[in-house]
């Protein structure tokens, strides 16, 4: 390594490299948008959609997808799921289940993700064709035991018992059912050329899956089914999708709250997936082959996005951190110039752990797109690297039965003084 930047930039300086925040209204599909409008005026709004903060939740994802494919003005509402946090009392005295998503179209309230889309199908037209046709209705049942075999495998316990490898090969079956159906059409797409309510009923947990899987078991799911990644390469040519798509290192340490468990195999593939997803480097593709997270580029605009993210929320960002707001700062903008700017600045001495602890509670796509938290968790892990005292000091660990670490609660307090929500 060359030689290193003397001092970090300044707040001020970084501030200023910071491009400006993106057209959340009228701009591509993006997790923080409060209203969406499409190029319509307000008055064209005639639906509200509640959704978790987190930009999480499967069913939320779906009809959050299906809003932005169809182009429907809509509102947003969010909600803190459960493990992130209390709920909020407003929701569970409008939905007392406290489910989500939940749905509100001409002052009339809908819950149960497939109801609120036959609902909007009704109000707006089918995506591509009804949700009630015979071929919709048979990939709908195929979704969900295409759901059930990942949840058995998944959660088998590991090792390569009989059990284990039964459930594996049922799941490599039903996904095989998948690719004859994605193999009965001429386009990429289940209905054809174009993405359907069919193929966004699959999109939420074909996303876990692939995520899943590599992590805890080793298996890249879009290498063994080429249909399948022919589907998702088609689907990450659309700023609809890529504006809701997360990443593996978000739904490998999500995933255990929300299902009870996740088990790994320990083979020696997935140790070694689930190291790189975990520790880098990134992109995790090696030995040339195919990433197995996304088929797009890095964008040439990626640093700077994840730069505007962090310097909008850093005030909190340090507040949060286990080094505190004064032992964090310098650290983060070392981390921070690195990224902006590609000079590499050492840290502080002890701040590995706390370089390694934002790194590793990045959410995508709540915090920013796949491509710049990838820029993102280099830069922090690098600039960990440079650490005086202990450069592998780990970060806490993340938990398995709840993610209170990702509290939206000060982030809103936030959005409030600035009048966003």
């Amino acid at each position: 390594m060359g030689s290193l930047r003397v001092e970090p930039l300044s707040w001020k300086d970084l501030q200023g490299l910071a491009p400006g925040r993106p057209d959340l209204v009228n701009g591509p599909t993006n997790p923080q948008a409060r209203l969406r409008l499409f190029g319509q005026d307000e008055s064209a709004v005639r639906v509200t959609l509640y959704r978790d903060h987190h930009a999480w939740c499967p069913y939320c994802q779906k009809v959050w997808l299906w809003l932005e494919e169809k182009r429907v003005p809509y509102r947003i509402r969010k909600v803190t799921m459960v493990c992130y946090g209390d709920k909020e009392s407003w929701y569970r005295q409008l939905v007392p289940s406290g489910y989500l998503p939940a749905l509100e179209i001409d002052g009339r309230l809908i819950t149960e993700s497939d109801r609120i889309l036959e609902a909007l199908e009704g109000a707006f037209g089918p995506l591509v064709a009804p949700m009630g046709e015979p071929r919709g209705l048979t990939l709908r049942r195929l979704e969900r035991r295409l759901f059930g075999s990942w949840c058995e495998w998944l959660c088998r316990h590991g090792g390569t018992t009989g059990q284990e490898e039964r459930a594996a090969q049922a799941f490599t079956a039903m996904a095989g059912r998948l690719e004859e159906a994605l193999g009965e059409t001429a386009g990429p797409f289940l209905m054809g050329e174009s993405p359907g309510t069919a193929d966004l009923v699959f999109v939420p947990y074909l996303e876990r899956m692939n995520a899943s899987l590599a992590y805890y078991k080793g298996y890249r799911l879009r290498q063994a089914h080429p249909l399948i990644d022919r589907w998702f390469r088609a689907l990450e040519q659309r700023s609809t999708y890529l504006g809701t798509q997360s990443d593996f290192h978000t739904h490998a340490h999500d995933l255990p709250p929300q299902m009870g468990c996740c088990q790994a195999n320990g083979s020696s593939d997935q140790r070694a997936l689930a190291q790189r997803i975990d520790v880098g480097p990134w992109p995790i593709s090696d030995g040339g082959e195919p990433d197995p997270e996304t088929s797009c580029p890095e964008s040439p605009e990626a640093p700077l996005r994840a730069l505007e993210r962090v310097c909008r929320h850093h005030r909190i960002l340090l507040q949060r951190n286990p080094l505190g707001a004064v032992g964090f700062d310098q650290p983060l903008r070392a981390a921070l110039t690195l990224l902006a700017t590609g000079e590499a600045c050492r840290p502080q001495a002890g701040s590995a752990q706390g370089l390694r602890y934002l790194r590793d509670r990045i959410s995508v796509p709540r915090d920013m797109p796949l491509d710049a938290a990838r820029c993102l968790r280099r830069a922090l892990e690098a600039t960990a690297q440079l650490d005086p005292r202990d450069a592998g000091a780990p970060g806490p660990p993340l938990t398995l039965k709840h993610r209170l670490d990702q509290d939206p609660t000060p982030f809103l307090h936030q959005a409030r003084e600035e009048s966003l929500v």
